[in-house]
């Protein structure tokens, strides 16, 4: 579990399929019922899916992160369609979110996104997943080392480890602690989707860190907050330019 685009190869083999749904539907038990992505507005009134919905298209419509992923996916040729790759959804546990491979979609736990700056976070980390997705053969499912690097990609990448998100969990004051909070938040990412133990997780990123910690695209920088978010973001816009007048 960690989804984007249409314009992809083909799918899994069989066997990656059916590991890929029974990891699914264990942590997103709606899977299961194979349910259209998005609800109608009426339908949802005053519910934790039209508050989801709500927050989801704040999100997409004015967050920097977002912008600078939407832009990058769109620009490998992996546009995303906010009602084909979003689907908020009840989920187990303690679970924000989660991006499902086999359907392209990024799964928002609207039973457990407590407010907008929390489904900022979500999204950004979930859309890390799917630019890696696009843009590379991820083998989710068959190499725990892949997640592993895009759990350290999201990590650094998506504000999760900010200053401000540190003191709020009191983890402040370290040497290097960027570097100690990433690593830490993506074995809490793997050991939320994959039935192994903590160790085999520990070993995964340690294996992956230095590299795939040091791997910013699209943002050609580590974005410690939203201003670097939008300089990121105009940079990204001013090489696409470059390039395509090239």
């Amino acid at each position: 579990m960690a989804g984007a685009a249409d314009e992809r190869g083909p799918g899994p083999a069989a066997g990656e399929q059916l590991q890929q749904q029974h990891a699914a539907f264990q942590v997103f038990p709606e899977r299961l019922a194979q349910r259209k992505p998005g609800q109608g507005f009426l339908s949802s009134f005053f519910t934790n899916n039209q508050k989801c919905q709500l927050m989801l298209l704040k999100t997409l419509e004015t967050n920097p992160y977002v912008k600078l992923l939407l832009d990058a996916m769109k620009h490998s040729g992996c546009a995303v369609n906010k009602e084909r790759h979003f689907s908020c959804e009840d989920c187990n546990g303690s679970v924000s979110g989660g991006f499902d491979a086999s359907t392209s979609q990024i799964v928002l736990c609207q039973n457990n996104i407590r407010n907008q700056a929390h489904m900022n976070r979500v999204v950004t980390h979930e859309l890390v997943h799917a630019f890696d997705h696009c843009r590379a053969h991820v083998n989710w499912f068959t190499d725990v080392r892949h997640l592993a690097c895009s759990e350290v990609r999201a990590a650094n990448l998506s504000g999760d480890c900010s200053l401000v998100n540190e003191i709020f969990r009191l983890h402040f004051g370290l040497k290097q602690h960027h570097q100690t909070c990433v690593r830490d938040r993506a074995i809490l990412s793997i050991l939320a989707v994959r039935n192994i133990s903590k160790e085999v997780a520990q070993k995964a990123v340690d294996e992956v860190f230095e590299s795939c910690f040091n791997d910013h695209e699209p943002f050609g920088r580590i974005p410690h907050n939203k201003t670097y978010a939008r300089y990121a973001h105009r940079d990204f816009q001013n090489r696409d330019r470059y390039y395509s007048n090239i």
